[in-house]
């Protein structure tokens, strides 16, 4: 008779602790303690700011298991989190980690997860400093606060647009979403693994927010985590501003497309208000042209203008013969 697979349920709360510092033993001159004590004990960044922030990816909300091997889950977990602090311009300094753990969750998974959390957190010096271990009857729950330090007067902000700002994004949008539908259906796509892979595996734009902050050359910025539409909506909101995005400039590859259409969606519809991009949309004044260009000279990430802010109010999609208000982002809370 096989052995069963051990679970989490198999090894003290220690022992699970210990496999965590295996994959995220990275030292940081600003950490005085970290995991091992009641709480972490870190050194102020002299003459910056800090910036926090903090998500919870759910099983069943956030990611599928079923098709969401762990590396992915450790990878997203963290690349969310980064991504808010591209959005802000903020490099990252230090990271807390709590996981409610189903008592079946296969302990290879759980160390699968942790070793792609830990290199991902590598690659951008990042240490984890502590966090929070809890059993739980539900589903798994990976939720993880990251902190970043930002120069003053250089944290970018969703505010600061004003009316004849261009509006621009990173990246292409409506992949993950073309991805995460191939997924769903258990279909196998040569022309769709960049899609796959973009759902799996997002990149956070980490160097491009800090540059675009570092050179004061955008007004505005947030990022794509719930969508183009719901960016533009919010940072139209926040500044005071109207938008009008051009339908035929946003940037969705032809593969894209095409899954998306299989739905019965408008794949332009479906890109715009698909979320997992974890892109930057972001505004830029056009006689600071100049601080842009000077940007893309040090990053490899391609941006596209989409549109222009206007007195307002309201954002609108030029399709060319009309315009429509530009359809509602993702939300997890609906009416």
């Amino acid at each position: 008779m096989p052995t069963a697979s051990p679970s989490v349920a198999d090894r003290t709360e220690a022992e699970l602790i210990s496999i965590i510092q295996t994959h995220t033993s990275y030292s940081a001159d600003c950490v005085v303690v970290g995991i091992g004590d009641d709480a972490a004990v870190v050194e102020p960044a002299r003459n910056r700011l800090e910036v926090l922030t903090v998500d919870a990816l759910v099983e069943g909300i956030h990611f599928d298991r079923r098709f969401t091997p762990p590396e992915a889950i450790g990878h997203r977990a963290l690349a969310v989190n980064l991504s808010d602090l591209a959005a802000m311009g903020a490099e990252p300094r230090h990271a807390l980690l709590s996981l409610a753990l189903p008592a079946t969750l296969p302990l290879e998974e759980f160390d699968r997860l942790l070793a792609s959390f830990g290199q991902l957190a590598r690659r951008y010096r990042l240490p984890l400093i502590g966090g929070n271990l809890t059993r739980t009857p539900g589903p798994l729950v990976v939720d993880v606060t990251v902190s970043g330090t930002v120069r003053r007067r250089r944290a970018l902000l969703r505010s600061g647009a004003r009316p004849g700002d261009e509006v621009y994004v990173s990246g292409r949008v409506g992949s993950a979403a073309a991805g995460l539908a191939l997924l769903r259906a258990g279909e196998t796509d040569q022309t769709l693994t960049s899609c796959v892979e973009r759902y799996l595996w997002p990149e956070p734009r980490v160097r491009l927010g800090l540059l675009l902050g570092r050179n004061n050359a955008a007004t505005a910025c947030m990022d794509l985590s719930d969508g183009l539409a719901d960016a533009a909506t919010h940072v139209s909101r926040s500044s005071g501003v109207g938008m009008i995005i051009d339908a035929a400039a946003i940037p969705i590859e032809a593969a894209a497309t095409a899954r998306l259409a299989r739905d019965d969606r408008d794949p332009l519809t479906a890109a715009l208000t698909a979320g997992d991009d974890y892109e930057l949309l972001f505004t830029v004044r056009p006689r600071l042209r100049n601080r842009l260009r000077t940007v893309l000279r040090q990053t490899d990430t391609t941006i596209t203008r989409i549109g222009v802010c206007t007195t307002g109010p309201g954002v609108l999609l030029n399709r060319g013969d009309r315009s429509d208000p530009m359809p509602s982002g993702f939300t997890h809370f609906h009416r």
